[in-house]
């Protein structure tokens, strides 16, 4: 699960620059994945954006992960950086 704070929090810490490995870092035991904003389906909607980002919760409850809408099946979160190429 994601709660609203933790999202927050990301998205507070999150920079037009954002490094993958230290976001991990400042949140130990999340499942964080950084990358373009463009190369996420467009159909879905970002579940919070900042001017930096859109950010999406990940479902890796199955055998494959997925974007989803669910804070309570969530147990990551992807960071689709915007402007990014």
């Amino acid at each position: 699960m994601i709660t609203a704070l933790l999202l927050e929090q990301v998205a507070a810490a999150v920079t037009p620059q954002a490094d993958q490995a230290e976001l991990r870092r400042q949140f130990p035991g999340v499942a964080i994945t950084v990358c373009s904003d463009d190369d996420l389906p467009a159909r879905f909607a970002a579940v919070r954006e900042t001017a930096a980002a859109r950010f999406y919760y990940l479902d890796a409850g199955e055998q494959c992960a997925r974007l989803s809408n669910d804070a309570e099946s969530a147990s990551g979160i992807v960071v689709g950086l915007i402007g990014e190429e």
